[in-house]
Order: C-alpha cells, then structure tokens, then sequence
C-alpha cells in the first residue's frame, strides 16, 4: 500500500470499541459505528454525466471481522463542487455507516457524445490520485468508452 500523508488527517475509525472492567474477564460494553457485510453495495463510480470536473479517490472502509477490515477503492467527481474537499465533505455523510479517507484527486473530462473520459490533473488539497486505478474503476462503469490518462494540467 503506498504511503497516504492524508490517511494521518482522516476522521478515525472505530469499529469495535470495547470498555473494559478490570475485575472482570471481559467487555462490559461494546458498540460498533458500522454495518457490515454491505461493502459491496457502495457504487465504485458516480461521476456527472458530462463535462469537467474534478474527482476524489476514497477509500471505504467495512466493519473488521476476524482481524479484517474490508475496503475498497471509489471515485467520486461532481461539476457542482468547487474544491476536492467539498466532494469528500458530501460524500462522507452519504456512505455512513462506513468510513472513508481521500487517496487523491484530480480532473476528468467526460465527453458521452464521442464516448471518450480523460483522466488528468491533482488535487492541492490530496495530492496526485492515482488515474491507473481511476481509469479501471471508470472502465468499469464504462465500459464502451475510451479512457486516457495524463499527469499533465491542474
């Protein structure tokens, strides 16, 4: 996994938090903040229809079972947000119960009518995402489109 410097500002996770008596042999109290089991069901793309736009990569973390804690990679990217960190502030309420950090940023341009997305660009805000994991999240939600990437522009 490489290394994230934003993964040190993400909100914390708790999964299975547990007080613990002393005197006793075990938990007295244990509560859980997710739901798990549902991972799967989180879309892996939702992306404005057409235009340019900047995206987010999150990754989305599942409740830890047996030492494990399932996540996956999403992409995220809306004309309506101004700044990377108005999309991760929108997205992060929509995919409670599961948690979720930013693993970078960029630019897409999405052009349905050739059928053509363009992966491009960073984020001031977290960094360069990584576009080859961009471009199979999109290819996957599109797949009769022709997906390039650039490390060129803002």
């Amino acid at each position: 996994m490489p290394f994230n410097p934003f993964k040190l500002f993400s909100r914390p996770r708790v999964n299975n938090t547990k007080f613990w008596n002393p005197n006793l042999s075990g938990p007295i109290l244990q509560f859980t903040t997710k739901m798990s089991g549902s991972l799967h069901k989180v879309p892996k793309v939702d992306m404005d229809k057409s235009g340019v736009f900047k995206y987010i990569l999150l990754k989305v973390y599942d409740q830890e079972v047996d030492g494990v804690e399932p996540s996956t990679m999403v992409l995220r990217g809306y004309k309506r947000c101004n700044y990377h960190s108005d999309i991760y502030d929108e997205v992060q309420g929509k995919l409670i119960p599961f948690d979720c950090e930013p693993w970078g940023g960029g630019r897409i341009s999405h052009d349905p009518d050739n059928k053509k997305i363009h992966i491009y660009g960073y984020s001031q805000a977290y960094g360069k995402a990584d576009h080859e994991e961009a471009a199979k999240l999109i290819k996957n939600a599109y797949p009769d489109y022709t997906i390039t990437i650039s490390d060129e522009g803002y």
